[in-house]
């Protein structure tokens, strides 16, 4: 599902809102959600999962065409783990 499905999805089931409401609702959620995670924090959303960093240390790698040995920085990566409820859903089938 691509953002533009999700917002599309939110306002078909709420016809109560504007579709300007909704595009907004989900962008403040998106940018608020990737603001904790560069200033380092956790979201957690219950049922659904939670969103965090994880710090990838420096290290050496390879070029696969040359086979040449390139150094790769230090970097922070999100990682998301999926909550009980979700997981049970998934695999409920």
């Amino acid at each position: 599902m691509t953002r533009s499905e999700l917002i599309a999805t939110i306002a078909q089931q709420n016809p109560h809102l504007y579709h300007r409401d909704v595009e907004r609702i989900v962008t403040t959620i998106f940018e608020e959600i990737s603001g904790a995670l560069s200033r380092g924090d956790r979201v957690e959303l219950r049922g659904f999962g939670a969103f965090s960093v994880k710090k990838r240390g420096a290290r050496v790698g390879r070029n696969p065409r040359t086979g040449e040995s390139v150094a790769v920085d230090a970097k922070a990566v999100p990682f998301f783990k999926t909550g009980k409820q979700l997981r049970e859903r998934l695999n409920d089938e």
